[in-house]
């Protein structure tokens, strides 16, 4: 399966900027995939404006990654903030190559050094889902750091771990190491899809990533606004895994 990283630096809030910005990248690549990813709240950037900016999980976000998809015969998993009764979501959605919501997750772990946990409601489950056959495990951001979440997947064998982010680059190294010892504890591909640019805090340099279930990373980028294409292999997985059979003997406890 070949999936794209769309990288980019989003104007703050403002959501019609940014689907211009979206879609030129889209047309300006040449290179056909099945899944593309977009960072943590794709269409805003990290925003603590949650209420402001908040919309159903079918609304003007929705819709017009729906239309996308359908246009370009592919999978979308991109970042939202989703309305709800109290406080919003920071949610993930994944919509299907025939524009259907087939999938979300709700980040589980708000970044509470950032005041998230005080904005937006905490998420209760894992989810995962599925594009051609392949097992998805989704997470955002912050989740990265705490690796009980990314066990359940293991135990369920995902084939790839997404995670979407605003990851700012005074800790960068810490989501280049996470993410490769997602991979490789989980014996997954593990995708990391990050943004460039400055909000009005913090400064981005992106390092969206792919690491094989090896830990040997793919591809990655720096700085720049583009879409990265990673071909993931599952035999190679699965040869892996039987080889080194390393997941048969987690014990949660």
């Amino acid at each position: 399966m070949k999936i794209a990283l769309l990288q980019y630096s989003p104007e703050w809030e403002n959501k019609d900027s940014n689907k211009e910005k979206i879609l030129h990248l889209i047309e300006s690549n040449k290179e056909k995939f099945e899944l593309l990813i977009l960072p943590e709240m794709t269409l805003t950037g990290f925003s603590m404006n949650a209420v402001s900016i908040a919309e159903t999980i079918q609304g003007d976000t929705f819709r017009f990654f729906s239309k996308l998809a359908v246009e370009k015969n592919i999978d979308v998993l991109v970042g939202i903030v989703e309305k709800s009764k109290s406080k919003p979501y920071n949610t993930l959605i994944h919509i299907d190559k025939k524009g259907k919501l087939v999938k979300l997750y709700r980040k589980i772990h708000p970044f509470s050094y950032a005041n998230e946990d005080k904005h937006f409601l905490s998420g209760k489950r894992p989810a995962i889902t599925k594009v051609r056959k392949w097992k998805i495990g989704l997470s955002i951001c912050y989740d990265l750091r705490f690796p009980e979440l990314y066990r359940k997947y293991a135990k369920k064998k995902v084939h790839l771990i997404v995670d979407i982010a605003n990851w700012p680059d005074t800790r960068i190294e810490h989501w280049r190491a996470l993410l490769k010892a997602r991979a490789i504890e989980n014996q997954c591909y593990v995708a990391g899809v990050n943004r460039v640019g400055k909000d009005i805090k913090l400064n981005y340099n992106g390092y969206s990533s792919v690491f094989d279930p090896m830990g040997k990373e793919i591809c990655f980028s720096v700085d720049k606004e583009e879409i990265l294409i990673a071909e993931l292999d599952k035999i190679y997985l699965t040869e892996i895994r039987n080889k080194l059979p390393f997941l048969e003997d987690i014990k949660l406890i």
